[in-house]
C-alpha cells in the first residue's frame, strides 16, 4: 500500500516534468558536456521525491529483472529494470529530457563522422529501438549498501545506442550514506585516463556519455571512451535511478 501511494504522489509531481526541465541552462550543458563528458542538473528532483522513487524498489511487479553486481563481476551491490509500461515519473523524465539531449547528440555524431542521426522524440527514437529487436526497457533502480560499489563500465545494449545517459541520486550523501562517489573515467590517445568525481547531492542528476565523446585536437576531432562508476559505500544505503534511453535486445 506504501508502495502505491508513493508512486501515486510521484505521478501526480513529475507530470509537469517538461516546465521543470525548462529552468535549466542547457546551452550551459552542452557546454559542459563539450569540455568533460558530463554536465549537472542539480535539484532536478525533490527530497519527497526522491525518497518515493527509492521506494519503488521493493515492489517487484515494477521491474523485469533484478541484478545481483557480484554474480557478474560488476561490482558490489544490485539493481532492477523496470518493465513496461514505466512509472510516469521515469517515462516523463525520460521523454522529457531526451529532446534537449537529442541536438548534442546529433552534433557529436557529426564531429566523430559518425552516420547516424536521432529523431526529435524519444517515442520515435524507442520506435526504432524496437524496429530493431531492442524491445526491453533500460530505466534501473540501484541499490547499494556498506562494501558495495560498482566497476568502471557502459551501459550498451544493441546496435541502436544513444550516446548520452541519466543518473539521479536518491539518497544524501554523509545522512543516508558515506562514499559511494559517482565516477567517471576519460580514456584519451596516447596519454593516460583521467578520472572525474562528480560531487552529487540528493536529487542532483548528471548527465554523461555513454561511450564515447569528440573532443577537438589540433588536427580537428578525436574520439574519446568514457566509462562510468561508483566508489564503495562506506556507511549506509544509496539509491540512484538511472536514465537511459535506448532498450535493450
Amino acid at each position: 500500500m506504501s508502495v502505491q501511494l508513493h508512486a501515486a504522489t510521484i505521478a501526480t509531481t513529475t507530470d509537469n516534468a517538461d516546465t521543470r526541465l525548462r529552468v535549466f541552462d542547457w546551452a550551459g550543458v552542452a557546454d559542459d558536456l563539450d569540455a568533460q563528458g558530463c554536465a549537472m542538473l542539480e535539484a532536478l528532483l525533490s527530497p519527497h521525491e526522491c525518497r518515493a522513487l527509492a521506494g519503488l524498489y521493493a515492489d517487484d511487479k515494477l521491474f523485469r529483472s533484478r541484478v545481483v553486481m557480484g554474480r557478474h563481476g560488476f561490482g558490489r551491490g544490485e539493481y532492477k529494470y523496470f518493465g513496461y509500461p514505466l512509472p510516469d515519473a521515469v517515462a516523463g523524465l525520460r521523454s522529457a529530457i531526451y529532446p534537449r539531449l537529442a541536438p548534442i547528440a546529433n552534433r557529436w555524431n557529426a564531429a566523430m563522422g559518425i552516420d547516424v542521426r536521432y529523431p526529435d522524440t524519444h517515442a520515435e527514437f524507442i520506435a526504432r529501438c524496437h524496429a530493431a529487436g531492442q524491445q526491453r526497457p533500460t530505466p534501473l533502480l540501484l541499490q547499494y549498501g556498506a562494501g558495495d560499489y560498482n566497476c568502471l563500465h557502459q551501459d550498451l545494449y544493441g546496435e541502436q545506442m544513444f550516446p548520452l545517459q541519466v543518473a539521479i541520486l536518491l539518497s544524501e550523501p554523509e545522512r543516508d550514506f558515506s562514499g559511494g562517489e559517482f565516477v567517471l573515467t576519460e580514456q584519451r590517445p596516447r596519454m593516460q585516463s583521467r578520472p572525474q568525481v562528480v560531487p552529487l547531492r540528493q536529487g542532483d542528476a548528471v548527465v554523461f556519455a555513454v561511450h564515447q565523446r569528440p573532443v577537438q585536437g589540433t588536427r580537428g576531432s578525436y574520439r574519446v571512451n568514457l566509462r562510468h562508476g561508483v566508489s564503495c559505500v562506506r556507511s549506509g544505503h544509496r539509491h540512484t535511478l538511472g536514465i537511459i534511453f535506448h532498450d535493450a535486445a
